[in-house]
């Protein structure tokens, strides 16, 4: 069945429909991970998203459902060029293509990803839809997309209840706004006793706890887009306790202690990253998914926070220590389960910065 990708610009790609058929709008983005396409889709950082995968063969090693990052899948819609139909791994469990139908997720397989690709970096992330519908109208549809915008994004994918995860050792309070599964699992792999809290989770509340220590989780969606959350997380500025924030939460911080930030062109979305320690001059590979990022220079200029990490690439920054605070946050995933694992030395500075293991 032939499938349409139709851009806010006008441009129309054609191609075959993959997964579910069913009509969606949303936002356009790449990922240029190798592989790593189950832990995209059920990454909550890509909620009101169509990804696509610039790899140019995705599926060839199936499905494990013990890699998927959360409890669902958050992403709109896939845009590959080729899906594989036929995987073979000694773990693979299902297909991408029943993956796809099973979840509702739409998809557009045999475009070129390449030209989508350049437009997205030349022109900015932008709108788009995926339908199956031969005879459809710009002029109704363009000014559709143009006004289209994911609204509550960090309410839709928290969790609604508090949940531990025990452990022996440190006591996290881990603020969810998108947390990733792996995540949870780097800090419980060094001991920690993890209890998650929805988002809007009062500070009084996980204070009464008597953590040793708050992680502020990744999450999707504009930062400055949850004021009441911003206003929660100045009270942890302001208090003793250690902090560690990643993507989202490093974002939430930089607000929280006065600085700001700002849409990213199209984004960093990927497994490949390199981002440069400023303290020990070394480069590292990390994994990324975010569209806003940080005006460090602001945060530097009141003597609030000094810059920790720089992406190579493009010089935005990528970390941030606070000066005179326990407080430190990174915009890339310290660990990933798609085998970036270089820095994961931030959840040891963390658990070290809680007073290590008692």
């Amino acid at each position: 069945m032939k499938a349409f990708l139709i851009l806010e610009d006008g441009h129309v790609f054609t191609g075959t429909s993959i997964g579910s058929t069913r009509e969606v709008i949303s936002e356009i983005v790449f990922n240029t991970s190798m592989a790593g396409y189950l832990e995209v889709m059920s990454d909550p950082t890509y909620l009101g998203q169509a990804v696509c995968m610039t790899y140019p063969l995705i599926g060839n090693y199936g499905i494990c459902y013990e890699d998927q990052e959360s409890r669902s899948t958050w992403v709109d819609g896939v845009i590959v060029r080729e899906l594989s139909r036929i995987p073979s791994n000694f773990r693979c469990v299902d297909t991408i293509q029943h993956f796809l139908t099973k979840h509702d997720i739409p998809g557009i397989a045999g475009i070129d990803t390449r030209a989508l690709t350049r437009i997205l970096r030349e022109k900015g992330t932008m709108n788009g839809m995926i339908t199956v519908e031969e005879n459809y109208d710009l002029n109704t549809i363009i000014p559709r997309l143009k006004a289209y915008k994911k609204e509550n994004a960090v309410e839709t994918v928290s969790r609604r209840e508090k949940k531990l995860v025990k452990g022996n050792g440190a006591k996290v309070a881990l603020m969810d706004f998108g947390v990733r599964k792996s995540l949870v699992e780097a800090l419980t792999e060094r001991g920690c006793q993890v209890t998650v809290y929805p988002a809007q989770t009062s500070v009084e509340t996980i204070l009464k706890d008597a953590p040793d220590g708050v992680l502020l989780s990744n999450g999707p969606g504009d930062p400055k887009a949850n004021p009441s959350i911003i206003e929660e997380i100045k009270k942890l500025y302001e208090s003793e306790i250690p902090v560690m924030g990643i993507g989202l939460g490093h974002q939430l911080m930089a607000l929280a202690a006065g600085g700001d930030t700002r849409k990213m062109k199209c984004g960093h979305r990927g497994s490949n990253y390199p981002v440069k320690g400023l303290e020990t001059g070394m480069t590292y590979i990390s994994s990324q998914s975010h569209g806003y990022e940080v005006d460090a220079a602001a945060l530097e200029e009141k003597n609030i926070a000094k810059a920790s990490f720089v992406n190579v690439n493009d010089g935005t920054n990528e970390g941030l220590d606070y000066i005179g605070k326990k407080i430190f946050t990174v915009q890339f995933q310290p660990a990933a389960s798609e085998g970036v694992q270089y820095t994961s030395f931030l959840y040891n500075k963390f658990v070290e910065m809680m007073g290590g293991n008692k």
